[in-house]
């Protein structure tokens, strides 16, 4: 591999240069222009190895590749492999294959075909004994289904008139390769970046290497790694993959010619090189750290007083404590980069999710880098409308589902944005917050009155949603995809029927592709909604959609790969995790180690060793920032191996590598709310006229409690909303209890009392829209309070009492401010013969205790009684209080519990009138025009109670500043 000779600038244009990929080759002819300083130029013919096209030099005229078949289409190959897997499903005995998990192994057999293709290894008649006897018995399975896929694959694709892709380049590189041995090309010919992972690539690059003027460049050879260390090195080695390609060509190491460079840049990188190189040297050769640092400080001529220090000049390390800081870290110093003019900046990552954060963050700033992670076509708007629907599908009435529907962006619905906007907010409000609908006439009926102009809207939801239904179980996905593209432009047709946006830009225009293949495809397995729900989620999330557009022209977000010919003025380098760079090793559902290693297939750490080297080139650029992630997905991060190497070979050095903690700060107070000056806890001091002169008996334990709350619901009637598809159960069974009972009293018979109880209850239940799971679970413990509650009204009963359920009394007093009426609905009185009012009220928690009742902050029962004394029940008039009783009912093991709180007589008159004087004395407090309504006056008795109105106290940002406790 000789260095080039000299040669005249009319070479130039008729040299072909050939890169890993097509961003390597623009970033080249980039690189190109700009050393033309403004002159005209022609380049070089660029093309890259890992795309190669017919018709592109230098395959023009194409005589190569006229006997092959075209192509086969990516998604079109991922619909016939998965329908490969169905039609020989047989061949996996108990698994249960739907069009989703069928699609996940066909994207895996498709990665062992790419695998076996590339690497050029005859599969047919190989498998047969591949499988030890002392192997799981799960191999023979994979076995027997490689076999049939082996034989059915190449037999369709010849069906199709197709090859695959691999294959494909595979034949092109080789061909190319046998082209260019028998007659070289006599012009310049230069590969450039590529380390010659496969079988037909290292050939070609022979090939060029062997041509008149021909030359290649190898990224990132360490030609000063000793000859021992050089035999070590495997397949996790960053040298492993140039020393395969230099084992095949027959050259040794030191053969091979240095490419020139400018003195003074060379100079600044060469002791980089040299830390990174001998940080990642093998394993065996890095036991004894002083003796790498010994290696690297033994004087040379020219050498620095300090090699190690020298290296590590330009580098620095900065360690976020999230995924979102370091993605706000590397935005910041990507902008940073671009306030000196002509510096150029790169973020080199292989994690897409990071790299789609700092495009994020860089947007804030109205900069868009030049981002090879593109977005997801599912997190796409388009992507997102298809998946609301295909969710509607399998639950039509699901309140969330319906909301994304008519606020998704692209939703029209035949109306104008405004008028959808109003009517969404009406139908939201009346009809899809609390428990959802249990039909869509349900929905209407919810809209009936103030809600009633959305109607409409909630007709047009419904025809849409009812043409996605299926007629029968299972339905070809071909047809579920007709039906979901129309759903699709009914929800964005606006009043004309033009549907906008909705196919328009890069994701509409792969999501109409996505659609046309489905519909185009008769052969996938048939779906039910969900599967076909599920199908869909898989197929979006695999496709990537690039934004295009103007880009920054100094900014680049890169993979690992992208980037080995990219070079930037400042270069970031993210992802630094196990798991991230390098990831695990892939595992194979197919094959086990020593079976890919017996048919000839390379072992999954190879990859390793690729990532490898394309950090320790990364890591070799004058300006690197080294970003590395504590926590990771809120579990703590492990170091990428090789950020631990170096830190331990700076370490062992005693040379500390440099942090950014500008860069950490910078990003903590991009979004920081300044200076820490909690909120006092708020007591808003209403206008006398504002405040309440009618308050039930459960208000009055609120304002006794927390009168913030009362301020908020009784005086600024704030009321709050209900979550949609908010869970029934609680809220559902206390109100069931109440209503049981209630019948129970109106229609009682003691020898049905069981019967009817139970029924009444799951009646209200289902009423009251619980799940029918729920109310199966609910059946038992209905049976066993039903048999309490019948043993427990025969025993109070027995003495003939009257019972009286949901009857309302009031009492009025005068007060500061005016008379003041305060109400009460008990849930049950019982009036005996000797003239006590029993009061009980029902429970399905934890009744209150008696010192809360007795201290006056559950003042329900003791007001009632009260109310009772003063004859404020009408249909009862004066009677001596009673019991005050809560009853528990639960269900469970004891089915429930009778707590008796003041017993009938002298403690229940005493604790009725001592609950009406604390009652008068807080309303006298609260007539007088300074007092304030504070929030959560007795903490200590709210438990673990939350109110609707914490969050507009801001409770937990004044608690936590010392003022809980304390009024």
């Amino acid at each position: 591999m000789d260095a080039l000779a000299p040669l005249g600038p009319e070479a130039l244009s008729q040299a072909t240069i050939l890169t890993p990929t097509r961003r390597g080759a623009r970033a080249l002819a980039d690189a190109f222009v700009a050393a033309a300083c403004g002159r005209a130029v022609l380049p070089p013919q660029m093309r890259p190895l890992g795309d190669l096209d017919e018709g592109e030099p230098p395959f023009e005229p194409g005589d190569l590749a006229l006997d092959l078949p075209a192509a086969i289409d990516p998604l079109t190959r991922r619909f016939e492999l998965t329908r490969l897997v169905a039609g020989h499903a047989g061949l996996l005995p108990g698994r249960e294959l739907t069009a989703a998990s069928a699609l996940e192994l066909a994207d895996a057999l498709g990665g062992f075909f790419d695998s076996a293709q590339i690497e050029e290894v005859e599969l047919a008649g190989k498998l047969e004994g591949l499988v030890a006897q002392d192997l799981a018995e799960h191999w023979q399975v994979s076995r027997g289904f490689l076999e049939a896929a082996i034989e059915a694959w190449p037999r369709r694709l010849a069906e199709l008139g197709l090859a695959d892709v691999s294959e494909r380049r595979v034949t092109l590189l080789r061909r190319l390769a046998d082209t260019w041995t028998a007659r070289p090309p006599q012009g310049v010919l230069v590969a450039a970046g590529s380390t010659g992972t496969a079988p037909a690539t290292r050939d070609l690059l022979v090939a060029i290497a062997a041509a008149p003027q021909g030359c290649v460049v190898l990224p990132g050879l360490d030609e000063g790694l000793a000859d021992r260390a050089w035999a070590k090195v495997d397949v996790q080695h960053p040298q492993g993959a140039l020393k395969r390609l230099l084992d095949h060509a027959g050259v040794a190491k030191d053969q091979v010619a240095i490419w020139p460079a400018s003195g003074g840049a060379d100079a600044q990188g060469r002791w980089r090189r040299r830390i990174v190189n001998e940080a990642l040297r093998p394993a065996e050769e890095t036991a004894d750290w002083l003796g790498v640092i010994a290696r690297l400080r033994q004087a040379e001529a020219g050498a620095p007083a300090d090699p190690i220090a020298e290296g590590l000049e330009g580098l620095s390390l900065v360690s976020a404590r999230t995924e979102e800081e370091a993605a706000s870290a590397a935005a910041l110093l990507l902008r940073e980069a671009l306030e000196t003019p002509e510096r150029t900046a790169a973020l080199v990552t292989p994690d897409q999710a990071l790299a789609r954060r700092v495009t994020a963050k860089l947007a804030r700033w109205g900069v868009v880098p030049d981002s090879s992670a593109g977005e997801s076509l599912a997190g796409s708007p388009c992507g997102a409308l298809a998946a609301l629907l295909a969710r509607a599908a399998v639950d039509p009435l699901d309140p969330v589902v319906l909301l994304g529907l008519v606020k998704h962006p692209y939703a029209r619905l035949g109306r104008a944005p405004e008028d959808l906007a109003r009517l969404s907010e009406i139908l939201e409000r009346c009809a899809l917050r609390g428990p959802r609908p249990r039909s869509w006439d349900e929905l209407a009926a919810r809209l009936a009155g103030r809600g009633g102009e959305a109607q409409p809207l909630a007709a047009d939801l419904r025809r849409i949603v009812e043409t996605l239904a299926w007629t029968a179980g299972h339905d070809a996905p071909a047809a579920a995809a007709r039906r979901l593209a129309a759903a699709m432009e009914a929800v964005a047709a606006d009043a004309s029927g033009s549907t906008g946006d909705l196919w328009a830009g890069h994701g509409g225009e792969a999501m109409a592709r996505l659609i046309a293949a489905l519909i185009a495809d008769k052969g996938l397995p048939s779906v039910d909604p969900r599967g076909f729900a599920d199908l869909l989620e898989r197929l979006t999330s695999g496709e990537t959609i690039r934004s295009g557009g103007a880009t920054h022209p100094r900014l680049r977000i890169l993979g690992a790969i992208e980037a080995r010919l990219v070079r930037a003025d400042r270069l970031i380098v993210a992802g630094l995790e196990e798991g991230v760079w390098p990831r695990a090793a892939p595992l194979d559902p197919f094959l086990s180690r020593p079976m890919r290693r017996e048919l000839g297939l390379p072992s999954p750490e190879r990859r390793i060793g690729l990532a490898a080297h394309d950090f320790a080139q990364a890591a070799c650029a004058p300006e690197v920032i080294l970003l590395h992630t504590e926590r990771r997905e809120g579990a703590p991060s492990v170091k990428s191996r090789w950020l631990w190497r170096l830190e331990t070979l700076a370490a062992g050095a005693e040379v500390e590598i440099p942090g950014r903690p500008e860069a950490l700060a910078w990003a903590r107070a991009l979004d920081a709310p300044g200076e820490y000056r909690p909120a006092a806890r708020p007591a808003p001091v209403p206008p006398l006229a504002a405040r309440p002169r009618e308050m039930a008996v459960t208000r009055v334990e609120t304002l006794t409690r927390d009168p913030y709350a009362v301020w908020a619901r009784d005086i600024l009637k704030l009321f709050p909303l209900d979550r949609p598809d908010v869970a029934a159960d609680v809220r559902a069974r206390g109100t069931a209890i109440h209503a049981a009972f209630e019948r129970l009293a109106e229609a009682y018979a003691e020898d049905t009392a069981a019967e009817r109880f139970e029924s009444y209850y799951l009646e209200e239940l289902e009423k009251a829209g619980l799940p029918h799971e729920a109310l199966a679970r609910e059946q038992a413990l209905a049976r066993e309070a039903a048999q309490w509650v019948a043993e427990l009204e025969a025993e109070r009963r027995a003495d003939g009492r009257a019972v009286h359920v949901e009857l309302k009394g009031e009492l009025t007093f005068a007060a500061p401010a005016g008379p003041f009426k305060v109400t009460a609905r008990a849930d049950r009185i019982e009036a005996t013969p000797e003239g006590f009012g029993h009061i009980l009220d029902f429970k399905t928690g934890k009744a209150p205790s008696k010192k809360e009742v007795s201290t006056g902050f559950s003042p329900q029962l003791t007001l009632t009684a009260a109310i009772l004394a003063a004859g404020g029940f009408a249909e009862l008039g004066k009677l001596e209080p009673g019991d005050l009783t809560y009853l528990e009912v639960t269900g469970r093991k004891p089915a429930g519990k009778v707590e008796t709180r003041a017993a009938a007589g002298e403690e229940s008159a005493e604790a009725a009138a001592r609950a009406l004087e604390g009652l008068k004395a807080l309303i006298e407090r609260y007539d007088g025009p300074s007092q304030p309504y504070p929030s959560r006056t007795a903490p200590q008795f709210v438990k673990a109670r939350v109110s609707d109105y914490d969050h507009l106290a801001r409770v937990f940002e004044w608690s936590t500043s010392g003022e809980e406790g304390e009024e």
